[in-house]
C-alpha cells in the first residue's frame, strides 16, 4: 500500500477521494492548497500525489514546475482538473505528471489511474543488488529456479463464500433484517463476480458510486479490485 497525497481547493472531492483510497488500503493526507502540499509533500515524502490544476493561491502546473525546478519530482503526479483541455493535459505531462484525469473522476478511473501509476517503477528505487535477486547467489551455488519460472500458479480452490440461498430470522426490526439481507445479496454478487464492482454494478442496476457508497454503509468489505 502507498502513503497519497490528494490536493484539491474543494473539501468534498478531498474526502471522496480520501475515503475511497483509504479503504482501498492507502494512507491518505490532504491539502487545500499549494502551501499546504508543500508541507505535506516535505513531511510525508508521499508516494503519489493527485494534484489539482485549479487553486486560488498557486495553480497546480505551477506547483509541478516548482517541484520539477528544485528536483523535488521523486514520487508520481497525477494531474486533475474539471476544465482541462488537450493542451493542459499536454503541458503537464511536459512538466512531468504521470497522468492526467478528467473531472468529474469516476471511481473506476481513480482507482485505475492509481494502480497503475504505483505499478511503474519507483523514481526513488533502485534496482535490487544482483545477490538479493530470485536466482543469484555465491559462486558455486545452485538455485532451485534455474531455468525454471519461478511463478507457479496455485491450484484453484474450491469455490467459498456466500450462498444464492440463505435463512434470515425476522424475528428482529424491519432496518436490521433489511440490512442483513441486503449484506448478503452483495456479498453474494460480489463473490459470484470475482469482486468486479463493473459486473455488480451492472448486475444489481446501481451506478458504481452509490454501489461503494452502499457497500460501505453495509459494513460489506470490497478489496483491491480487478479490472473496474
Amino acid at each position: 500500500m502507498a502513503i497519497i497525497l490528494v490536493v484539491d481547493d474543494e473539501l468534498g472531492i478531498r474526502a471522496l477521494l480520501s475515503e475511497i483510497l483509504t479503504d482501498e488500503g492507502h494512507t491518505v493526507e490532504v491539502a487545500e492548497n499549494a502551501a499546504e502540499a508543500r508541507s505535506c509533500r516535505e513531511r510525508l515524502r508521499p508516494d503519489l500525489v493527485l494534484l489539482d490544476i485549479w487553486m486560488p493561491d498557486v495553480d497546480g502546473i505551477t506547483l509541478l514546475k516548482e517541484w520539477g525546478a528544485a528536483a523535488m519530482l521523486s514520487m508520481p503526479v497525477i494531474m486533475m482538473s474539471g476544465h482541462g483541455t488537450i493542451d493542459t493535459a499536454v503541458e503537464a505531462t511536459k512538466f512531468g505528471a504521470s497522468a492526467f484525469l478528467e473531472k468529474p473522476i469516476t471511481l473506476q478511473k481513480l482507482l485505475r489511474a492509481v494502480d497503475q501509476t504505483l505499478a511503474r517503477p519507483s523514481l526513488r528505487s533502485a534496482p535490487p543488488p544482483a545477490d538479493l535477486r530470485l536466482g543469484d547467489g555465491p559462486p558455486g551455488y545452485a538455485s532451485p529456479f534455474a531455468g525454471k519460472d519461478p511463478f507457479v500458479p496455485l491450484a484453484p480452490a474450491a469455490p467459498l463464500g456466500p450462498q444464492a440461498e440463505q435463512t434470515f430470522g425476522l424475528d428482529r426490526p424491519l432496518r436490521e433484517a433489511r440490512d442483513a439481507f441486503e449484506k448478503s445479496y452483495f456479498e453474494f454478487h460480489l463473490a459470484k463476480e470475482g469482486g468486479s464492482m463493473t459486473r455488480v454494478a451492472e448486475k444489481t442496476g446501481l451506478e458504481r458510486t452509490h454501489l461503494y457508497r452502499k457497500l460501505k454503509q453495509l459494513g460489506v468489505h470490497v478489496g483491491r479490485r480487478g479490472e473496474d
